[in-house]
């Protein structure tokens, strides 16, 4: 057996999966507490501007639009302009006719999932997409629930099921993973400052002091 500098088929691509992201909504987001809301939101426009950004596939939906739950977060639909917005009565996303339509249409095997809540709107499609031979992933802290608890046993219940997780920074810095792909570089370190946190200042510290760049 010998090494070769190649990635592994278990890391994502932006080419080889669908993102599906699932009522970011007004008043799913009131009764979350496992995760601060403006944390949630932060996370949330991270993912959605890297899937933008790296022209992964995404679908976005909601449920419940007009008559309860509101609108999708602005940080998620100004990363994706013009797009529809697949709107559902169903609580498990996998069980509506136009999302499943859409899914088949772009015909990929992996998915990744994020959204409101975790033990419901999450498990729910996550569970029936494994059962029917997909491959599935979840961005965990850009999902919440109304406890702690309720988050952490719906993360261990998919897990369990053959779920793998991540996190919103990990799932764009996958997307990147060589800072020698230039065409995106400044793309994502974009993203990073204004969404990722601490590790967004480290990226403006070092450029504005050093004018240092990561891979140059």
């Amino acid at each position: 057996m010998s090494a070769t500098a190649t990635p592994g088929k278990l890391l994502v691509s932006p080419r080889d999966h669908t993102l599906i992201m699932i009522d970011f909504q007004s008043q799913m987001s009131f009764a979350t507490k496992s995760i601060d809301a403006v944390l949630l939101r932060n996370n949330a426009a991270l993912v959605a501007h890297a899937a933008a950004g790296f022209g992964v596939s995404t679908i976005l939906t909601t449920v419940a639009e007009k008559t309860f739950s509101g609108p999708m977060f602005s940080e998620i639909t100004e990363a994706f302009p013009g797009q529809k917005l697949l709107d559902r009565t169903s609580m498990n996303t996998w069980e509506d006719a136009a999302v499943i339509e859409e899914i088949n249409r772009i015909g990929k095997k992996r998915l990744v999932m994020c959204g409101l809540w975790t033990s419901v709107c999450i498990v729910g499609p996550t569970l029936s997409a494994l059962d029917q031979g997909f491959e599935v992933y979840v961005i965990a802290d850009a999902c919440g629930d109304v406890s702690d608890e309720a988050h952490e046993r719906a993360m261990d219940r998919m897990v369990q099921a053959g779920v793998r997780p991540m996190t919103s920074l990990q799932y764009m810095l996958e997307l990147q993973r060589d800072w020698a792909r230039t065409e995106t570089y400044e793309m994502t370190t974009g993203i990073a400052k204004k969404y990722g946190g601490a590790y967004g200042l480290g990226i403006i510290y070092a450029k504005s002091m050093f004018g240092a760049s990561e891979g140059h």
